[in-house]
């Protein structure tokens, strides 16, 4: 029997729904290898989803999202816990979706110690 992810509804769609468009123009434009160099350059795994929103990674990796109300972390900070943890699971989805030569540009953000 194959694991099958469990399908939990989305409570606060307006705030998921930003930051999950932000996080897909980051990770299908050229702004990925920028948003790479600035995890490189603090020491951040790509990981740290909750880290990475906190110091405002996202939004200087995104335009749109910068210059929206609300920063990544606000929007993160706005949804429920379940809608958390499916926006942190969507992330997670995306970097491990990179094209193998780019991760391996930047296997230091990759590296889990």
């Amino acid at each position: 029997m194959a694991y099958e992810q469990a399908q939990i509804p989305v409570q606060q769609t307006a705030s998921f729904e930003l930051l999950r468009s932000a996080i897909e123009r980051i990770f299908a434009s050229a702004s990925l290898e920028k948003f790479y160099r600035s995890l490189e350059s603090k020491g951040i795994s790509a990981r740290e989803f909750e880290k990475i929103a906190g110091l405002g990674l996202l939004d200087q990796a995104d335009a749109d999202l910068a210059k929206g109300g609300k920063s990544a972390q606000q929007l993160y900070q706005s949804l429920a816990l379940s809608d958390q943890a499916l926006m942190r699971e969507f992330y997670l989805e995306r970097i491990e979706n990179v094209d193998p030569k780019l991760r391996l540009k930047y296997q230091k953000v990759y590296r889990y110690y």
